[in-house]
């Protein structure tokens, strides 16, 4: 029985911060995306400029609920791409850019299947990937409520 009580206790306690981090504030991601901002901008379809950045990654405006790998123009990898064409419909979730964030190249190989799958992202986020994602979401009009 004292085994019972402490496994459910341990199992409890290690959901925690998962449970936790889902969440995400907005206000620290957006302060945390001046990490991003060498290569990415924040542009609105309309030129307003959110975030001013780099070109060397997408535009970000909009990434919660966009197609992966549709932004026109970007010049996007490999990898990318492969998971894009076996799922046409899959959209950035606010879950998925964590796991994105958190390890870019990790998550490419879990997602297609491929050992081989490789990001052009090297940069990984070490903490706040769920403020990062959530503060994404503001600047995402299409993004789904969560």
């Amino acid at each position: 029985m004292k085994h019972l009580i402490l496994g459910t206790l341990l199992g409890a306690t290690l959901a925690i911060p998962a449970v936790a981090q889902s969440a995400g504030d907005a206000s620290v991601g957006e302060s945390e995306f001046r990490k991003c901002k060498a290569c990415h901008a924040i542009e609105s379809p309309e030129g307003e400029q959110i975030v001013r950045g780099g070109k060397t990654g997408p535009n970000l405006w909009g990434i919660v609920g966009r197609k992966i790998a549709s932004q026109e123009g970007f010049n996007y990898g490999a990898g990318i791409k492969e998971l894009a064409e076996m799922n046409p419909d899959m959209v950035w979730t606010q879950e998925d850019l964590v796991g994105y964030l958190t390890n870019p190249t990790e998550w490419l190989e879990e997602k297609t299947g491929d050992s081989g799958a490789r990001s052009k992202m090297t940069f990984r986020l070490n903490a706040n990937q769920a403020d990062m994602a959530a503060y994404l979401a503001t600047v995402s009009p299409d993004a789904p409520a969560q």
